[in-house]
């Protein structure tokens, strides 16, 4: 075989990886899209529903105005809140980082409805994504998407079928078990093997990593059981607690009028 025919098959190979790559690319973003869509489709079929049984508005066209400027000011804030990030290295590998840029996000889902939860949320992750760009094949970027969406609807909803100072705690004790479960889950089936496809890096390099934070974790159903669910219930309580006092203080100032 000659020395052409080497450099043929060679480029050949790498054509078939490039095209195998962005193969993998397209449905991974197709799957992201298509859960945006269905988050938002909940977000929106939930606020129809609680509008013909509580006779409420959460938007007008008094209020548009109002709803797109809180919005975006929480959408910035979220935004600059995901640059303080650290590890909590007792519980799970580095790479789970926490940070408090769901608390805005609660806070407006709170104040404007599950609509404005999602919208802030996907705001929030496509600026970060376009300023910061992506360390973790977009997996990273689409499962703090997704994990907060299912964090903050299911609060949200709870919270505007009936608004008191006890159902806003139950709600956010019911998004953070919502998180954790649906955490759990994803990283399991989804999340970490598709990080682990699309980046390259075997699934045991995972397994290793939270062996050496625990002893017990031998395999991703440990891993996630004893690393991701722990980590999820940290910052469901963290947040949950900071999103109840600041909320009780910032609902006596800022008030969005129902049309």
């Amino acid at each position: 075989m000659n020395l052409s025919c080497l450099k043929t098959m060679k480029g050949k190979r790498r054509m078939g990886k490039f095209f195998d790559t962005v193969q993998k690319n397209v449905s991974f973003v197709l799957i992201s899209v298509l859960m945006i869509v269905v988050m938002y489709a909940i977000a929106y079929a939930s606020e129809r529903l609680i509008e013909k049984k509580k006779n409420v508005k959460f938007s007008s066209e008094k209020t548009k105005i109002n709803k797109m400027v809180l919005i975006a000011m929480l959408s910035a804030i979220a935004l600059i809140l995901m640059y303080f990030d650290f590890p909590v290295a007792i519980v799970a590998p580095s790479f789970y980082k926490l940070d408090f840029s769901e608390v805005p996000v609660l806070i407006g889902s709170f104040m404007l409805g599950p609509c404005a939860g999602v919208a802030i949320e996907a705001v929030k992750v496509i600026l970060h994504v376009f300023i910061k760009g992506t360390q973790t094949a977009f997996v990273g970027d689409f499962a703090n998407f997704i994990l907060g969406c299912f964090y903050i609807l299911p609060a949200s909803i709870l919270y505007h079928c009936k608004k008191t100072k006890k159902m806003a705690i139950v709600s956010l004790i019911v998004g953070g078990i919502v998180l954790i479960l649906s955490g759990t889950v994803l990283n399991a089936y989804y999340l970490l093997p598709k990080y682990s496809e699309l980046y390259g890096m075997p699934m045991e390099v995972f397994i290793a990593m939270g062996n050496k934070i625990n002893s017990s974790i031998h395999d991703i159903f440990t891993f996630v059981a004893i690393a991701v669910a722990p980590f999820n219930l940290i910052k469901a309580t963290i947040d949950g607690v900071i999103t109840a006092v600041l909320y009780k203080y910032l609902s006596r100032h800022i008030k969005v009028h129902e049309g």
